[in-house]
């Protein structure tokens, strides 16, 4: 077909729906982008309306704040970026973090104690991915069973007790890595940044990085191109597991102690950060730099409200609206809504046109 005749297209442009309809495209299009107006804007305001937003001591306890958050945001960007989803993270890093307690009560140095916490998380991880790569049961059904499994788990190996690590001088190696300072930089976010770089060069530099990408976009042409699926899922779910031990480490670090209690907030707002960055629900598309900023834009409004004084457990609230809006924002991309939406607005104008030249 031809291009469209300028009269035609005079016509598009004077259509209320298809204006309508190529801004919401616009905005759809671009996914990093809508992150960062959303971010700016949020920002904006807070600097404008609170002297203690912009202050340096407020933005890295931001960042401190959302440690966990950012680093168990990477493995879920990799499970999503397959067309997955992991409802373990939470139970996983509590399991993890439980390890590491256990592992300093019994003498053990922050190396080897780090090094069990990243290997507990890894294991889990490997777990969920075999029950969903190899025996393929849904990814929904595996880790909504695990998240139920690990929480009981940590409940049932600590009594319910919080695993308290203040007087541990085998702590003080990680707890000055959640919360010390390299000169005016937090180390967490030093941490943070390099782990960002790493799995970033990890999908976009290595054939591990292409399958993840190649199986997002379609899993049925992966195969026959001869991709092991079974196998990647399962190393992409350890690596979210991997995140998860890190993101215990991290955990116990900022609370001095290893908690039984699995915050139930917390898959909830991972999940809704990574939406926030453009990553498609059916996988393939998006990328960490997105998630990088979607984490960052909750960890503003969470601060935000907090400087507003607004009560911690309205904060839910405000997380799961975000999430929502997210996701159908995520729908709106994936689908033809916006066509429809178009086509919709078009009809009613020509009625009305119909309607008044009667």
């Amino acid at each position: 077909m031809g291009a469209p005749t300028e009269a035609a297209a005079d016509v598009q442009r004077s259509d209320p729906g298809s204006r309508l309809a190529l801004a919401l495209r616009r905005l759809s299009i671009g996914r990093v982008a809508g992150a960062l107006i959303g971010l700016a804007g949020v920002a904006l305001y807070l600097a404008l309306t609170d002297d203690l937003f912009l202050s340096w001591g407020n933005i890295m306890n931001l960042f401190r704040a959302q440690s966990v958050v950012f680093i168990i945001a990477i493995g879920m960007t990799f499970v999503i970026l397959t067309g997955g989803l992991d409802l373990s993270v939470a139970s996983t890093t509590g399991f993890a973090g439980m390890i590491l307690g256990f592992a300093i009560q019994a003498g053990s140095g922050p190396v080897v104690a780090i090094a069990l916490c990243a290997l507990a998380g890894v294991l889990l991880g490997l777990l969920n991915g075999f029950l969903i790569g190899y025996v393929r049961i849904s990814f929904f059904v595996v880790t909504l069973g695990t998240l139920s499994i690990y929480a009981s788990v940590i409940l049932t190996t600590t009594g319910g007790s919080t695993i308290s690590l203040f007087n541990y001088p085998e702590f003080a190696g990680i707890q000055r890595l959640a919360n010390g300072d390299i000169g005016p930089f937090p180390i967490i976010l030093v941490v943070i940044l390099a782990l960002y770089l790493l799995a970033w060069f990890v999908l976009h530099r290595t054939a591990f990085g292409r399958a993840v990408y190649a199986i997002g976009s379609n899993a049925e042409a992966a195969r026959l191109n001869g991709l092991n699926v079974p196998l990647t899922l399962m190393l992409v779910y350890g690596v979210a597991g991997l995140m998860c031990g890190l993101g215990g480490v991290q955990q116990d670090g900022r609370l001095t102690a290893a908690v039984p209690i699995v915050d139930p907030n917390q898959m909830l707002v991972v999940i809704a950060a990574v939406l926030i960055g453009g990553m498609s629900l059916r996988g393939g598309e998006g990328g960490l730099l997105g998630t990088f900023i979607g984490v960052l834009f909750l960890g503003v409004i969470q601060n935000g409200l907090t400087l507003k004084g607004v009560s911690a457990f309205w904060q839910g609230t405000v997380t799961g609206l975000v999430l929502i809006i997210a996701a159908g924002l995520a729908v709106l991309r994936e689908t033809d809504a916006l066509p429809r939406l178009r086509r919709w607005l078009s009809g009613r104008r020509k009625a009305e046109a119909a309607e008044t030249t009667e």
